[in-house]
């Protein structure tokens, strides 16, 4: 079992997310993390600012490990459209 650690940047993020339900489901699914490396939807990254990422709808969860999960940071992704490239 893991220790989740939230950043203070991170837990705001959490809070300025205006669904209500968005936001649940976040914190449910980031506190699966205990359970890692065994969870679903995480992808390790390469040449990425973070180490790991959690996919959680049109969310994503940025964090390390080391010994323990730190979320440090959460980002809505945008649909694609013709000006993205």
């Amino acid at each position: 079992m893991n220790i989740i650690q939230w950043t203070e940047k991170a837990f705001r993020q959490l809070r300025k997310i205006k669904d209500s339900q968005a936001s649940r489901r976040i914190y449910q699914e980031a506190q699966e993390l205990v359970h890692f490396p065994e969870c679903r939807n995480v992808k390790r990254l390469t040449n990425h600012q973070y180490s790991y990422r959690l996919r959680v709808g049109d969310w994503r969860v940025f964090f390390e490990f080391d010994g323990g999960v730190k979320i440090i940071s959460i980002e809505e992704v945008k649909k694609r459209n013709e000006h993205t490239y």
